[in-house]
């Protein structure tokens, strides 16, 4: 009869060790997008850093994640280098959306 206690033990604790990890938000379904073909391709937008703020040149339909983006660092116990540059506009180089930094004439 010290079987069944056992055994009743040991499947409640296995069944603890294997519940599954908690999600932060619904799972991302789409990455961020930084393709163009002229510069009018790019917008500036939020995407996000463990410091906040991440303002960045992407596609102009990309979605961000900025919030999905600070709670994955809040998690993981993370935080980044705060500050981030000044970007004054985009322009679409080589098919990639870049950043035009104050005082550069080129993007970057």
């Amino acid at each position: 009869m010290r079987a069944l206690p056992a055994t009743a033990l040991l499947a409640s604790l296995c069944a603890c060790a294997n519940a599954a990890p908690r999600l932060l938000g619904p799972p991302i379904k789409a990455q961020v997008d930084y393709r163009c073909e002229v510069d009018a391709d790019c917008a500036i937008k939020d995407i996000g850093s463990c410091c906040g703020r991440q303002p960045a040149c992407v596609n102009k339909d990309s979605v961000t994640f900025p919030e999905r983006v600070r709670e994955e660092c809040a998690a993981r116990h993370e935080a980044g280098v705060c500050g981030f540059p000044d970007v004054r506009g985009c322009a679409c180089i080589e098919g990639h959306c870049s950043n035009r930094l104050e005082g550069d004439d080129a993007a970057q």
